[in-house]
């Protein structure tokens, strides 16, 4: 496939997880949200989430972190319970964000950054050079199942222009309302990795081995 895939975790059935990751561990990477109700308010996985699914997957694991308090210790957290990418919240991490991500690349992990729909660009370019991942929310964060917000796609296609122009190296992330209506345009805009979620993939079918089958007949319908 041209873009990679990244199922995002808290949409997967908590009473079968076994089972399902027999089928995602076919995907690029997982991305696992991990919520505090600070940041945003709703709760979801947590380091030790990720620490049993270690034992189960070789697939990269991101760690999205949508909590106030980020520091040195969660970051640790995350890293020692198997995340191989650990993507911070730059409005959070402003004062610390050289210190965590020299942290972050210290330890062996993939530095990221997400930008929420009503935040600009800008916000990492101090730092934009030493990013691995920027992940574009297209939903305002913090919950699955949220409309499309369609003025993120410029951001996107910013930082595409700005990987080809300056050489950086971060892959272009999307999350939020990645499905077979907006595939094209996403990838169209620059994005590399889809983070699939309720409408992209666990909602196509309660047979997952079926669903991810209509996952990948939609993105290859849309963008070729």
């Amino acid at each position: 496939m041209k873009v990679k895939i990244s199922p995002s975790l808290m949409c997967m059935d908590m009473m079968n997880v076994q089972e399902q990751m027999k089928v995602l561990n076919r995907a690029d990477y997982l991305h696992i949200d991990i919520l505090d109700w600070h940041y945003v308010k709703n709760l979801c996985l947590a380091p030790c989430f990720m620490e049993q699914l270690k034992e189960i997957t070789d697939v990269p694991m991101d760690a999205h972190l949508m909590v106030d308090n980020t520091d040195v210790d969660l970051v640790d957290l995350c890293i020692d319970s198997g995340a191989g990418i650990v993507t911070l919240a730059p409005d959070v991490v402003e004062r610390k964000a050289f210190r965590l991500i020299d942290h972050i690349k210290s330890k062996g992990a993939r530095a990221g950054a997400y930008i929420n729909p009503g935040m600009a660009l800008e916000v990492v370019f101090p730092y934009i050079h030493l990013l691995d991942v920027i992940t574009f929310m297209t939903v305002d964060p913090g919950f699955a199942g949220q409309r499309f917000i369609g003025e993120s796609l410029e951001k996107m296609r910013q930082a595409k222009r700005l990987k080809q122009e300056k050489g950086y190296a971060y892959e272009i992330q999307v999350d939020g309302s990645c499905n077979k209506t907006t595939y094209k345009k996403m990838y169209d805009a620059g994005a590399e990795i889809f983070v699939v979620g309720s409408s992209g993939l666990f909602g196509n079918d309660p047979d997952l081995v079926k669903a991810w089958e209509i996952m990948e007949r939609d993105i290859a319908k849309a963008i070729g």
